[in-house]
């Protein structure tokens, strides 16, 4: 038994020196990198839905576990539903919006037409922005007696265009996903510009052969052939509008009236303005979770019709 037990010992010692001599160096390059995520991602979420359980207030030493009621208080909260509407209309009208005419933009300068250089950077540049700094040009376009749009409706004698429409409670919403929108076409324009790169020519060329007219060859050659690029940007855009904040906090804050307020915002007023963190950390919760179911589901159903 004694013998066996040293030669199984030795055997799994050489199998470990043998598997640490054949990765140890891949394993070495990744060792900072997860890390790193265990410390500023799996660490910080793993607080705050232990902080989401809790009543705390963002200044006593002291958390009071209270389970699942402000899970319970989120469901009963009007105001919650009335920022995850906005959500889901900045996911049907912002997202589809960008991504629609980002695919529109890369196909027309796909097939490189003079001045392709130009295009390219003229579409991406607002991307460079940052939602920040794209809040605050959209708020001096809409200044009201000062900003662009006012002008123009005088100029014109528009008067819709000498409304702000970030004080209008019917129309903040809408004011600010014409700023997002704009700032979101060059992402979605650049990744199916590559995507359109990989489109196979012949294919196209055999279609217009046989009498397949533009609109045929794009839905019947092109998309198929982009499908997963599709599938990609629209999880990034369902993504992107459950998680916004930036550009809406710029803008208005979730006013007026909180006909602009998004989940990102109501987690932001109810942790630092309300000093109710374990409820804003509820919000945050549900609003990661909701990104993480919608993306899978979409994922899993564009792969089996694929399939």
């Amino acid at each position: 038994m004694g013998t066996q037990s040293l030669s199984a010992r030795a055997s799994q010692g050489q199998s470990g020196r043998r598997f640490w001599s054949r990765y140890g160096v891949s394993y070495s390059f990744i060792l900072p990198a997860v890390v790193l995520y265990i410390v500023f991602v799996l660490y910080p979420f793993a607080q705050s839905f232990y902080i989401s359980l809790t009543d705390w207030n963002g200044f006593d030493p002291v958390m009071n576990f209270i389970g699942l009621d402000n899970y319970l208080k989120l469901l009963q909260d009007p105001l919650f539903w009335t920022a995850f509407s906005h959500n889901i209309i900045w996911i049907i009208v912002g997202s589809i919006g960008a991504i629609g005419l980002g695919l529109f933009l890369a196909i027309l300068v796909s097939s490189r037409p003079p001045g392709f250089l130009i295009f390219r950077t003229v579409y991406f540049m607002p991307q460079v922005l940052g939602p920040a700094i794209v809040g605050v040009i959209w708020l001096l376009i809409y200044a009201p007696r000062r900003g662009f749009l006012y002008k123009v409706g005088e100029a014109t004698g528009l008067d819709f265009l000498q409304r702000s429409l970030l004080a209008n409670p019917q129309t903040s919403l809408l004011g600010i996903l014409f700023a997002s929108i704009w700032a979101s076409i060059g992402f979605f324009f650049v990744i199916f510009l590559a995507g359109l790169q990989n489109v196979d020519r012949d294919l196209l060329d055999a279609a217009r052969v046989d009498g397949a007219n533009s609109w045929q060859q794009f839905w019947n050659v092109t998309v198929p052939q982009l499908s997963h690029v599709i599938t990609m940007v629209i999880a990034l855009g369902m993504i992107g509008s459950l998680k916004v904040f930036d550009i809406v906090w710029t803008m208005t804050q979730g006013g007026p009236a909180n006909s602009s307020e998004v989940l990102g915002t109501l987690a932001y007023q109810e942790s630092f303005n309300h000093t109710h963190h374990g409820y804003g950390s509820a919000i945050v919760m549900v609003t990661s979770a909701l990104a993480v179911l919608m993306s899978v589901v979409f994922i899993r159903l564009r792969e089996r019709r694929g399939d």
